[in-house]
């Protein structure tokens, strides 16, 4: 793969055109921006559809009706946990969709709902290392920290599970400002900086380079990032490294985490096929449509290796998004309307209609679906730890 170009993988977006079909969004004011939401919006005008913004503090019966919604509910998802009118707005679009069981829903909740929490997503990506073993394609080895009151059985657990120094800490919770915060860990003693819930990843030395691989439907594309360097393996006494992913792997980053050796031999580019292969099976583990994977090249190896699993990314050097997003709503409402009451097996609107009739059981709601009763007690936890946060 070019590293100086990036091309949108998957059947051609052209020609798209969808009259008469509605579509519901709701993204936060900042996922709006970054998406260019207005222009998407026009994009869709011109090929016959109209894109309507949702707004959740009011009925939403008068603003559909809706063939699809497109949304990234996880902001509100989060928030609801400690936030009474974000709940109040959860509950609203609960009703809605309880009302309106033919309304496709992009992406399903259930399975967003997994992204949500790093130790399911971790169990995602584990399972790669059996299922994507042919076309050498991993992860690295994890540990679930739930608590942290005992350090001498965390130091013993990373040891029984195969993880090696350096380390990398990530929040349990996938999504929100503080998700962003991570540190690198150089030692057994380093483990007493870490804030449970959170997992801990081996890191593997990736010659600085991020790949961020962006999935919409059946399209795909690969983005090269910067990342962190290289250190050296195994133990040592550098103090721990608090840093922002995010700002880490910005295209302009000139973050020190981010600066190379300029005598290292750059890792290869990920091949494409093994790339649409993880693309492929990833799909169909998750039951989602709209996602990102960040991947890394092991620099001794060269194997694919898997780091993270993003929910509606913010596709950011995608070519063609507005038309392949556009291409896949279009996929889906016609085969929601060819299928009629019956979906597809093993799709991602089977896992629609699913969330759809767990919507209309009166006593499941959208925070039961997620299972995010953590996220209180990590919101005060980091808010402790933030004063160590050096970023």
């Amino acid at each position: 793969m070019d590293r100086q170009s990036v091309r949108v993988c998957g059947p051609s977006a052209a020609g798209v055109r969808m009259s008469g079909r509605r579509v519901g969004c709701w993204l936060s004011d900042k996922k709006r921006r970054r998406m260019n939401l207005d222009a998407f919006i026009r994009f869709c005008a011109d090929h016959g559809v109209e894109v309507v913004k949702i707004d959740l503090t009011q009925p939403l019966g008068p603003q559909g009706p809706f063939d699809i919604i497109l949304h990234k509910l996880s902001d509100v998802i989060v928030e609801a946990e400690h936030d009474s009118q974000s709940q109040q707005l959860l509950d609203n679009f609960q009703s809605y969709v309880s009302a309106h069981p033919d309304t496709v829903l992009l992406d399903p909740l259930p399975a967003m709902a997994k992204l949500l929490d790093r130790f399911v997503s971790c169990r995602i990506m584990s399972q790669l290392n059996s299922s994507l073993r042919d076309w050498r394609i991993c992860s690295p080895p994890c540990l679930e920290v739930h608590s942290g009151n005992d350090l001498s059985s965390i130091q013993q657990a990373v040891i029984r599970q195969g993880l090696t120094f350096p380390l990398i800490c990530k929040t349990r919770v996938a999504h929100g400002s503080y998700s962003h915060e991570m540190c690198l860990l150089f030692s057994a003693a380093s483990l007493a900086d870490i804030h449970p819930p959170c997992v801990l990843q081996s890191f593997v030395n990736h010659g600085a380079v991020l790949y961020k691989v962006f999935v919409v439907g059946d399209k795909h594309c690969c983005v090269e990032r910067p990342s962190i360097k290289n250190f050296p393996s195994g133990p040592c006494d550098r103090k721990t490294i608090f840093f922002n992913s995010q700002k880490v792997s910005k295209p302009e980053s000139n973050s020190d985490l981010t600066s190379v050796d300029e005598h290292m031999v750059d890792p290869p580019s990920p091949s494409s096929d093994a790339v649409a292969a993880l693309v492929k099976e990833l799909r169909a583990q998750l039951g989602m449509a709209l996602f990102g994977v960040d991947v890394i090249i092991n620099i001794g190896t060269h194997a694919l290796t898997v780091i993270d699993i993003n929910i509606f990314p913010g596709y950011e050097g995608m070519p063609q998004f507005f038309s392949s997003l556009l291409s896949h709503i279009q996929s889906v409402l016609d085969k929601h309307a060819a299928a009629g009451s019956h979906t597809t097996s093993g799709s991602s609107e089977e896992t629609v209609d699913k969330s759809a009739k767990l919507a209309e059981k009166p006593e499941v709601t959208l925070l039961d679906l997620v299972s995010c009763k953590y996220i209180t007690s990590f919101c005060h936890t980091i808010n402790q730890a933030k004063d160590k946060l050096n970023v």
